[in-house]
């Protein structure tokens, strides 16, 4: 009778050992340092989103890179986008950032859609953004290099188990996907990506 006891006092502890303890994301306030070290090429790794809109998109992107540049004014950041739709390469260069120093929030804007998010305090070659759009949960992860070091990648995914995302509704890109350089031919039929 003793040992049930004790076992099943012991039971919840060993439980709760087993799960991974969520650490709330941290989100970062600008500085002056914030919006400079955004600049240069980023490779986008995964991201999950519960908003319609984004889910779908994430579902088509299999490859992705993009790049940030000085905007026309110190609250606007230019982003050109070279990215894999299913099977169609495109290149974007029409959405700016804009910057929002008041609230520490950065907002995607193009012909297509209207994003918020707030950057998570991470590693300084991880770009991981969190994405406030009507109560939907959304999370990515991009890095300076095609590939992320596999702590890294589990720190991610453990914030994404807390924000309640399974890994079926997490979406990879593959480098195997990559599009050509303009100019450049694969051999597989691809021609240089379209401009949009």
């Amino acid at each position: 009778m003793l040992a049930t006891l004790a076992f099943l006092l012991g039971l919840p502890l060993a439980l709760a050992a087993e799960l991974p303890a969520c650490t709330p994301l941290v989100p970062v306030t600008f500085d002056n340092d914030t919006i400079p070290g955004l600049l240069g090429q980023w490779f986008y790794i995964t991201g999950a989103s519960k908003y319609p809109p984004h889910l779908a998109e994430l579902k088509e992107v299999k490859y992705a890179t993009f790049s940030f540049s000085p905007g026309s004014h110190k609250d606007e950041l230019n982003v050109t986008e070279t990215m894999r739709l299913n099977e169609t390469c495109v290149v974007r260069n029409t959405s700016k950032i804009l910057v929002f120093w008041h609230n520490s929030t950065l907002a995607h804007v193009d012909d297509q859609a209207f994003s918020t998010a707030t950057l998570i305090q991470s590693h300084k070659d991880l770009l991981i953004l969190s994405f406030l759009n009507n109560d939907f949960p959304g999370l990515s992860l991009s890095s300076r290099t095609p590939n992320v070091s596999k702590e890294h990648l589990e720190e991610f995914k453990a914030h994404l188990h807390c924000l309640g995302f399974t890994e079926e509704e997490t979406f990879f890109t593959s480098e195997k996907d990559a599009c050509p350089l303009p100019g450049e031919k694969t051999g597989e039929g691809d021609a240089e990506p379209k401009l949009e």
